[in-house]
């Protein structure tokens, strides 16, 4: 059976401990905590830095039982400083964490490459993945240059985070994704968009950080992505929905994107 997590970017006005009883009132048995901004002055809940937090965010998972999917996210540039990692790697290691989300936005792939396999070393000493997610926008656009890095670092901590979203606006293969090694694929992303792909990159980034569809509510081939992906994977419901939040409460929207997640997890096993 398919375990679930709730996405930090679903609820993401929501703080960790909140979150946690959120998701657990719903049915998800894990959640994905951002604690590092996606962008410069983004929301992100710091636990590293806020005592007070991180201990109400340890009650919180204890007293539910909701574990800590992953972390997010690191968005290395070409400034990124691996060693100032220590106190997130650290947070994550107490928090029970399993998975870093890792995103490039620095062009040169070579010196990313470097510092990313120190990244996954020292991750790995907290007993953390660090999955590296392509979108189209960045300087890992697509699966197959996701494949090519991760393979060139060959760390065990090292792995590929498929985002239905990104992998069909990058138009990324089934063929491709197929190949992967299944110990390089630690968790991924479920979500649902328009069919037609967005026309500019200003409208690819729009959508996918705040206009999401629910799973099976789109035209992205859901169901072969996800007979394509291993069983075993804990799938991340990431789905957010900024206009809809203006009207319909956290956890309404939390429970509609599992019990479509659900769903279209339901069709793939049935059709396998």
């Amino acid at each position: 059976m398919a375990m679930f997590s709730l996405a930090a970017l679903t609820v993401l006005d929501l703080a960790p401990p909140a979150m946690i009883e959120l998701a657990a009132r719903c049915g998800y048995e894990k959640v994905g905590l951002r604690l590092l901004p996606a962008t410069p002055g983004g929301i992100a809940y710091r636990l590293m830095e806020d005592a007070p937090m991180m201990r109400e965010t340890l009650a919180r998972l204890q007293s539910t039982g909701v574990t800590v999917a992953d972390l997010e996210v690191v968005a290395f540039r070409p400034e990124t400083d691996v060693a100032s990692f220590t106190p997130f790697f650290e947070a994550g290691a107490r928090l029970g964490a399993k998975h870093i989300l890792v995103a490039a936005y620095d062009p040169d792939l070579a010196w990313f490459s470097d510092r990313y396999r120190q990244f996954c070393e020292a991750a790995a000493q907290h007993g953390l993945t660090s999955d590296l997610e392509f979108m189209p926008w960045t300087s890992v656009p697509d699966l197959k240059t996701a494949m090519r890095i991760v393979g060139e670092v060959d760390h065990p901590a090292a792995g590929i985070l498929v985002d239905a979203l990104h992998f069909d606006r990058s138009q990324s293969s089934l063929a491709d994704l197929r190949t992967i090694p299944a110990e390089r694929l630690h968790y991924w992303q479920l979500c649902d968009g328009p069919a037609e792909r967005p026309a500019t990159t200003e409208q690819l980034i729009h959508a996918a950080r705040e206009e999401r569809m629910f799973p099976g509510e789109g035209g992205i081939d859901l169901v072969g992505l996800t007979k394509a992906m291993p069983e075993s994977l804990t799938i991340s419901i990431e789905v957010p929905s900024v206009q809809l939040a203006k009207t319909v409460d956290a956890e309404t929207r939390a429970r509609r994107a599992l019990a479509a997640g659900r769903a279209v997890v339901e069709t793939a096993r049935a059709a396998s």
